[in-house]
């Protein structure tokens, strides 16, 4: 059954890879491997749950820790309501998070563009040429993901898109250098991504040495693919003609301008609720989507005609992807499901045995990271490498320098939010980022592999290299 739950994982996951040839809906392969996984674990909740390592303990962490508080639990009567009533609820919690914080940003996007706010932004961009607009949208993505998150920055970033180019294939393209740009952008800000927010949190890195320690390598990785592309890209790009629906609506130019603005800074004071009220991301982009549909509410209050009833939040939410929203629910509940059964344990054990060297397990955990969700990854590293204290290491211990590395701000820390960070840009299914584009742009798996992941590679490496340079820069 254990095993059996990674072959369901890696079939769905090449179902949802041969979406376009299979002619079946990722989001459909998503909820499938997300809810067939979860089966198998609780069928076979004996054998998995009773599975242990080499040192006798449990493979499953959270089991070994329900236990603990529930000794008389260890019977299939325990295993089952540990897995239904505790590690689901907990799980789902995490997902709802991610969940509601995606569905409030595509809201908020989706009103700023019915009213014609990208309108402002776009026409300001003149340039047609290619290579031009790939470097005029990868800082500003690179630096938009830094002050609001990937997730959302990629969202904001689709959308203009779809005001700036035509032609589908060009789209996909630049679509997919967001996601390299936001991912890098993302990994050097303590609330630029999730994992960054999680080491932040879990008192691993600062801010100040995070931004720091890991701008210069998040920046190599974004310009390196930019750079490559500078001598291959040529010609330019076609502006689609504005004839849709949401266009066709005459927005005064004060609105365009009031909810662009409102959207903006809603959007931006997420991280800021976050750090004032230490509640979750979800919990701002809520209240901030709540606000401005208030506003929009006062705006087109008495107007009852057609174009006015497109604008209203009501009439905009029949138009947010929900698809996307479902791939995110099966492919996250998957990844749950194998770490709640101990295999995503058991890839950080073997990595650590395997590889004993903090870069080598840096750069595994990124690479890792394109398959796998990169949250749990970081989770199981911060489980299994607590923060060590500077004065309980003993200079004269032959492991003294090593253990140096685990302390706040350390090396692999550092090291490991710019991997988990960006290393998911090598498959577009790696990173929040990369899924969100493949839904909304309908980008496929196979096309982002033959045209993208070389150049996510490079860049990916390059920015190690950097970081493996700066610190013998530093400390020499």
């Amino acid at each position: 059954m254990f095993i059996l739950m990674v072959v369901i994982f890696v079939l769905g996951y090449a179902a949802i890879a041969l979406e376009h040839p299979l002619k079946v809906d990722k989001a459909a392969s998503a909820l499938i491997i997300g809810s067939l996984t979860w089966v198998i674990y609780i069928l076979g909740s004996g054998d998995i749950l009773g599975m242990v390592n080499d040192a006798g303990e449990y493979i499953s962490t959270a089991w070994s820790h329900f236990l603990e508080e529930n000794p008389t639990s260890n019977n299939t009567e325990g295993m089952r309501e540990f897995i239904s009533h505790h590690q689901i609820l907990y799980h789902l919690g995490e997902i709802a998070e991610i969940l509601f914080f995606l569905l409030g940003a595509m809201t908020i996007v989706e009103i700023v563009d019915h009213h014609q706010g990208f309108k402002i932004i776009t026409d300001k961009i003149k340039t047609t040429n290619k290579v031009k607009l790939l470097w005029i949208l990868s800082f500003l993505t690179f630096f938009m993901s830094a002050a609001l998150d990937n997730l959302t920055t990629t969202i904001v970033m689709v959308a203009l898109l779809r005001k700036l180019i035509d032609d589908k294939q060009t789209r996909w393209f630049f679509a997919s250098m967001v996601v390299l740009a936001a991912n890098a952008g993302g990994a050097w800000s303590p609330i630029g991504d999730v994992t960054t927010i999680m080491l932040w949190i879990g008192r691993q890195v600062t801010a100040v040495e995070i931004i720091t320690g890991v701008f210069i390598p998040s920046m190599v990785t974004m310009l390196i693919p930019v750079t490559i592309l500078s001598f291959t890209m040529k010609g330019e790009v076609t502006r689609p003609e504005i004839n849709d629906d949401k266009s066709s609506t005459n927005v005064p130019v004060w609105q365009q301008k009031l909810i662009l603005i409102w959207g903006v800074v809603t959007l931006l004071m997420v991280p800021v609720f976050k750090t004032v009220t230490h509640l979750p991301p979800y919990m701002g982009m809520l209240l901030g989507l709540g606000i401005l549909w208030v506003l929009t509410e006062v705006i087109h209050r008495g107007h009852h005609n057609e174009e006015d009833n497109k604008l209203t939040v009501v009439g905009i939410l029949t138009r947010v992807d929900v698809p996307t929203v479902l791939f995110f629910l099966g492919i996250l509940s998957a990844v749950a499901s194998l770490q709640s059964a101990g295999h995503l344990r058991l890839l950080a054990e073997s990595l650590d045995k395997q590889l004993d060297n903090v870069y080598l397990i840096g750069i595994a955990i990124g690479l890792l990271s394109s398959i796998v969700d990169n949250v749990p990854l970081v989770a199981g590293a911060m489980g299994m490498y607590p923060i060590v204290d500077p004065a309980t290491i003993n200079p004269l211990a032959e492991n003294a320098a090593y253990l140096h590395n685990f302390i706040q701000d350390g090396i692999f820390w550092e090291f490991l939010a710019y991997t988990a960070g960006t290393g998911g840009s090598i498959l577009i299914i790696g990173s929040a980022a990369g899924v969100a584009a493949m839904g909304l742009e309908k980008i496929d798996f196979i096309w982002y592999m033959k045209k993208i992941s070389l150049l996510a590679t490079v860049g990916y490496f390059a920015g190690a290299g950097a970081y493996y340079l700066q610190h013998i820069i530093i400390h020499n």
